[in-house]
């Protein structure tokens, strides 16, 4: 046992109040009092504890007959204190901790080890549905920054003890609680074993960026290749969808979203409507939306390829060439207006909302018709970058979106630059970046077309349906009845 703390009060007392500051912080609370003719004081951070339940204990405690209080914290804990989440602290780091968590700690004259009582509480919003993530049918509750409400809406989906929420902390500083969420029967052991020694070895100050903060730790490796190693969501009912497959659900607190992993492309394209809706509106859904991010990616390249060469367009697609004179060179022009468009982006989310509708129409007029009318952007650079803007919102991956975008610009400098040459060698660019990306587990990206498993491209492109698909897992092995491989 540590000599942290010692069976004297005062030393205690002044120890804690020394490694706390007490005197200087006006919410971190020392309050001491009686119980039974002994010494004793609670120490908690004023906003993190319910001061209902705070109430009720010091009146029980207070109202404790002299000689009542037994010898050791143990007896105390169990004839006592009549609340259920309760433990013995005596290691300096778990009171540290402890404390600063939340949770309100119990100094008592005589014993060596703090009282922990865990009646915590923190801010929380509702659990509505996320802004993002929104779907046409199916629940409408998303995840919130507290962590114990994340694993809950988790939990109230997979009634099974199987299911298992280990948790850690990460932070030097910081010591941002971390929860692991899995299937026992289901999990790769040798891949989580692995997530979770690089959480246990984490060397950083604090985690000030949440997940990404956690996902910058967990895969160092080529951070150039912008297509995302994983897949996050701010749906309880996607999170537990992913468990029961076998996947890993990481929960960072003050993160209202899930990170999911292992990932690959197909898993990053797929959206929770897809299996909202029967098998053919699925199968519909997800092909559209592997057909509008290919479009995404091609559409303005291939037209300013068709542009510079206009001997190659043919009679029925004369309609798309520029009709007007053109002042600024179209890939310029495309250039800009891919800048442009992650500008106002940026500016939509930094407008006051009682300003949002009459900027909005003031920017629609000025960036449309003046724009087109100056000679600055042709109409025809116009409208394909507003339809490639507006697809991109298709899929939910804002890490997808961009990678996407990055693909786009490059195909476009190249293709504006050395022509077809450039055109073709942008997209073998393309196809390698993808090809050759793995997963964090060191798996092909783009599984199961390579290697190639049938039963399980099909799945990944058509919305079976549910009886069908839980005869194979996610790497296409064949399960019994009982869900196990």
């Amino acid at each position: 046992m540590s000599d942290f703390l010692v069976k004297d009060y005062q030393t205690n007392k002044k120890k804690l109040d020394e490694m706390f500051h007490v005197d200087e912080n006006f919410d971190l609370i020392n309050r001491e009092f009686e119980m039974g003719g002994v010494k004793a004081c609670i120490y908690f951070v004023d906003g993190l504890c319910r001061d209902e339940i705070l109430n009720r204990l010091m009146n029980f405690f207070m109202g404790l007959k002299p000689d009542s209080i037994p010898a050791t914290p143990q007896e105390m804990i169990e004839k006592l204190i009549p609340y259920g989440e309760t433990s013995l602290v005596n290691e300096e780091e778990q009171t540290v901790h402890f404390i600063l968590a939340g949770v309100p700690c119990m100094l008592v004259d005589n014993y060596d080890q703090l009282i922990a009582v865990d009646f915590r509480t923190y801010p929380a919003r509702g659990v509505e549905e996320p802004d993002k993530d929104k779907v046409m049918r199916g629940s409408k509750d998303g995840f919130v920054e507290t962590l114990v409400f994340n694993t809950a809406l988790i939990r109230r989906r997979i009634r099974s003890p199987e299911l298992t929420m280990e948790i850690m902390s990460g932070g030097t500083s910081s010591k941002t609680d971390i929860a692991i969420c899995y299937m026992r029967d289901r999990v790769n052991h040798e891949f989580l074993n692995e997530i979770k020694n690089k959480i246990q070895k984490l060397s950083i100050d604090a985690l000030t960026m949440n997940q990404e903060s956690l996902a910058e730790c967990l895969y160092e490796r080529k951070w150039f290749n912008p297509f995302p190693k994983f897949r996050y969501s701010e749906r309880p009912d996607a999170a537990a969808a992913s468990v029961l497959e076998g996947s890993i659900v990481i929960l960072v607190d003050n993160s209202p979203a899930a990170m999911i992993l292992p990932t690959t492309i197909f898993d990053v394209i797929e959206s929770a409507d897809d299996y909202y809706f029967p098998p053919v509106t699925g199968t519909y859904l997800r092909l559209s939306r592997f057909l509008i991010n290919i479009v995404t990616l091609l559409l303005t390249p291939t037209w300013l390829l068709l542009m510079n060469n206009p001997q190659w367009i043919p009679e029925w697609l004369s309609f798309i060439t520029v009709k007007e004179q053109v002042y600024v060179p179209l890939l310029l022009q495309l250039l800009i207006l891919e800048f442009a468009v992650d500008g106002l982006r940026m500016a939509s989310l930094n407008t006051p909302s009682m300003l949002s509708t009459p900027l909005s129409v003031i920017a629609g007029i000025v960036v449309g018709d003046y724009t087109v009318s100056s000679g600055w952007f042709n109409a025809e650079s116009m409208l394909y970058m507003a339809f490639v803007t507006i697809a991109n919102y298709s899929q939910t991956s804002f890490e997808l979106g961009y990678a996407l975008k990055f693909m786009r610009l490059i195909l476009l400098i190249l293709t504006g630059l050395f022509g077809i040459w450039g055109y073709v060698g942008g997209l073998i660019f393309v196809v390698l970046a993808i090809v050759l990306n793995k997963t964090i587990a060191g798996k092909s990206y783009i599984f199961p077309l390579l290697p190639l498993n049938w039963k399980q491209l099909r799945q990944r492109l058509f919305r079976v349906s549910l009886p069908a698909s839980e005869n194979y897992d996610r790497m296409g092995n064949r399960k019994n009845k009982s869900g196990k491989q």
